[in-house]
């Protein structure tokens, strides 16, 4: 047989292979089957139950819905906007906010407390406290060019909350580039500045895009919390409706728009996560 044969599987490989894809298709049917059958049985007891025709005349009204939903829909598409300008803010902050943190020399002291207060302080209130807090406390204060406007505000509120979260998703990633990286790089003659530019935070931001995008999933959802200080995002506009018509149906319309886009972002960091640990070899 010449270098350049072609390859050809024995008959043992043959078999595992075929064994493979029989234990696969076996598992995934098992699953189905299961999975369907647990879906039924959910359904069957909802629906059987004794209140069950209040809860899907209250919950469930199809005529509720079909009015809600236009003005639902118009209100979700301002916590998309919200949710696309919060997002690189965020990432910025924390950026920024990491760094401080890995700041060594003593000059940087006053930059490291302050980056580690603020993480402390933002991670320990609740977002709907921040929001409460920017929402009316900013232009309470009269400042000459503070901005009024309410979905500014909230995008304040959450880029200051999840900035902190980020923050440490970061810093960890940076904690996580092995030493020998950072002396490999000074050996070099690379400042503190480069090493960081150049060789840490490169590799820190492969390893954290899964835990971002968890956050960033979280970040979707806590959106709807700007309607404790009024925009008219898809909560308030469902809240509107229900207040109107004493019918739920519309909160229903709104979670249904906040899963159809957390779902596909979650399923999408799982595939990362997977990815980065096959890559590992895990």
């Amino acid at each position: 047989m010449t270098a350049h044969a072609a390859w050809v599987k024995s008959e043992r490989q043959a078999e595992r292979e075929r064994l493979r894809r029989q234990r696969s298709i076996r598992s995934s049917s098992i699953a189905t089957a299961s999975t369907i059958l647990l879906i039924v049985l959910l359904v069957w007891l909802f629906t059987n139950s004794p209140g069950w025709p209040r809860v899907q005349e209250t919950f469930f009204n199809p005529e509720q819905f079909v009015k809600a939903l236009p003005d639902v829909l118009s209100g979700f598409l301002l916590n998309i906007k919200i949710f696309l300008i919060a997002e690189p803010l965020i990432l910025i902050v924390g950026l920024l906010v990491a760094l401080a943190r890995n700041l060594k020399a003593p000059v940087f002291f006053p930059l490291r407390a302050l980056a580690v207060a603020y993480t402390d302080v933002f991670r320990g209130v609740p977002t709907i406290l921040v929001i409460y807090l920017v929402g009316f406390g900013l232009p309470a204060l009269g400042l000459q060019g503070m901005p009024t406007d309410l979905a500014t505000l909230g995008v304040i509120a959450l880029t200051l909350s999840y900035g902190a979260y980020v923050a440490e998703v970061f810093r960890a990633g940076i904690d996580s580039v092995h030493p020998s990286q950072w002396a490999a790089a000074r050996s070099l003659g690379l400042s503190h500045g480069r090493t960081m530019r150049y060789v840490v935070v490169p590799q820190a931001a492969r390893r954290v895009v899964p835990p971002l995008l968890n956050d960033f999933v979280s970040l979707q959802k806590d959106t709807a919390l700007v309607a404790t200080i009024g925009p008219l995002e898809a909560l308030r506009q469902a809240q509107i409706h229900a207040a109107s018509t004493f019918n739920y149906t519309p909160y229903l319309a709104a979670a249904l728009l906040f899963i159809l886009l957390t779902i596909p972002m979650a399923r999408f960091t799982d595939y990362l996560a997977a990815r980065s640990q096959r890559r590992r070899g895990q």
